[in-house]
């Protein structure tokens, strides 16, 4: 039986969640030192310290959240596991931007607030990236979806860029609790609009019966934390399309996300740039994203996932190479840079997840296994973040102490070289990898 034509109602009720989450993503991760520290006489080692052990709780903690959807989706679908944990994330972002107390009891608040935050936010990201892997197995149809998440995610980016100062932490806090409760009242109605896909069976599974799901539900309750853990890590084993993927993505994520760890370096250091041309490079770079969506979209129909990744990552290496040309005052061809970087970012947004999807489909896993995938999926990109923290940084000041080089250009090495061979390596892998598309029936 064919599957239904996704429409506007559909798109929108699935895209408008992913809206308050990329609105408090840069403030969890930008805004929360400079916060503390400055408003609240937090020293930065305490911040860090306090930041590194609630990540790497919210890191461990992904892949036991998608199993554990997995296991309760025959009581709940994805779509009211969302709606249930965007107001406690709500809560937990309010009590972060705004602590109650000052002194030694500010480390405790942000302690247990970060946890409170991180978590939520990891159950409503998994449960509605799950969501969307649930709803079609077609190949365009998962674009259709991730790119319309995606360019609500990038609204909701640009919307945060414009708050990034202390002074602003009630109305983010507000911004995002409106964002939710539009969210939630669309994704009510996802029930009737968006029903979850019935289970592929893969070519080893039996015929699932009415007592076999009644005794997994029952058995729900009494199954081990380690249990759960280890149903990703089994599906990763057993899925080589995945497997390849994930490398994949992993070596492109870091390669995204050290420019943008060293971008306020980079502009200040190489270009000599001021405040308000970094928030303008910033913004550049996020509404070229936003204003290449469309054009992903068609291009992937008409060349197939893989083929626009790979041709978004030749466009982002071409300008990271340009970077190294740049002295200070380069003002305007590093905004021509964002412009075609910020373009390369719509195919790291968009194909990635489909192409999960797609690895998903083709394993016999859609239909009951989403949330572990996703679950490793998001532990994967947390540690992209931490690899790239923890690469840049040390690798720009050890090699803009040597004699050899100059720290700028030492930083534009870091900034631009390292990203362009990682990124390089990523399309190295998809080209080795299984052709999702053609082995899904969907077309390459």
């Amino acid at each position: 039986m064919p599957e239904a034509t996704l429409t506007w109602r559909h798109l929108l009720a699935y895209g408008s969640v992913r809206m308050p989450l990329a609105l408090l993503e840069l403030p969890l991760f930008v805004l929360l030192p400079i916060l503390y520290n400055r408003s609240y006489g937090l020293a930065l080692s305490t911040i860090g310290l306090a930041l590194f052990a609630t990540r790497a709780i919210d890191a461990i903690a992904d892949p036991l959240i998608g199993a554990l959807l997995d296991r309760w989706r025959t009581r709940l679908a994805f779509a009211v596991w969302v709606r249930y944990a965007l107001p406690v994330l709500a809560l937990g972002f309010a009590a972060l931007l705004l602590p109650p107390v000052r002194g030694q009891a500010l480390v405790a608040w942000l302690v247990v607030a970060s946890i409170v935050a991180y978590l939520a936010y990891s159950f409503v990201s998994i449960a509605h990236q799950s969501w969307g892997a649930s709803l079609t197995g077609s190949a365009q149809q998962q674009v259709r979806l991730t790119t319309t998440r995606e360019a609500f995610g990038l609204v909701g980016v640009l919307a945060a860029a414009s708050m990034l100062d202390p002074k602003y932490a009630a109305q983010l806090a507000f911004a995002f609790a409106l964002l939710a409760a539009i969210a939630m009242i669309w994704s009510a109605r996802a029930p009737q609009h968006l029903p979850l896909a019935v289970p592929r069976q893969s070519s080893t599974a039996t015929t699932t019966t009415a007592t076999a799901t009644t005794t997994t539900t029952s058995t729900t309750t009494t199954a081990t934390a380690a249990d759960a853990a280890t149903v990703g890590w089994r599906k990763l084993r057993s899925n080589r399309s995945f497997a390849w993927l994930l490398l994949a993505f992993m070596f492109n994520g870091i390669a995204t996300a050290i420019p943008a760890t060293l971008v306020l370096f980079f502009a200040a250091d190489v270009l000599r740039a001021s405040t308000s041309d970094s928030a303008m490079f910033l913004a550049t770079y996020f509404l070229a994203g936003a204003a290449g969506m469309p054009f992903w979209l068609w291009f992937a129909q008409r060349i197939g996932l893989r083929n626009a990744w790979l041709a978004g990552i030749v466009i982002a290496v071409l300008g990271f190479v340009g970077t190294l040309s740049l002295n200070a005052g380069d003002i305007v061809p590093f905004l021509l840079i964002c412009v075609a970087t910020g373009l390369a970012l719509g195919s790291d947004l968009s194909m990635p997840p489909a192409l999960l999807a797609l690895a998903i489909d083709q394993h016999g896993d859609r239909g009951h296994s989403e949330g572990a995938y996703f679950g490793l999926w998001n532990l994967a990109t947390k540690l992209n973040l931490a690899i790239a923290a923890g690469l840049a940084l040390p690798l720009s000041q050890w090699l803009g102490d040597t004699s050899y080089l100059t720290p700028a250009f030492a930083l534009a090495l870091v900034y631009a070289a390292l990203p362009s061979l990682l990124k390089l390596l990523a399309g190295a892998v998809l080209l080795l990898s299984p052709p999702l598309e053609r082995q899904s029936g969907s077309g390459s």
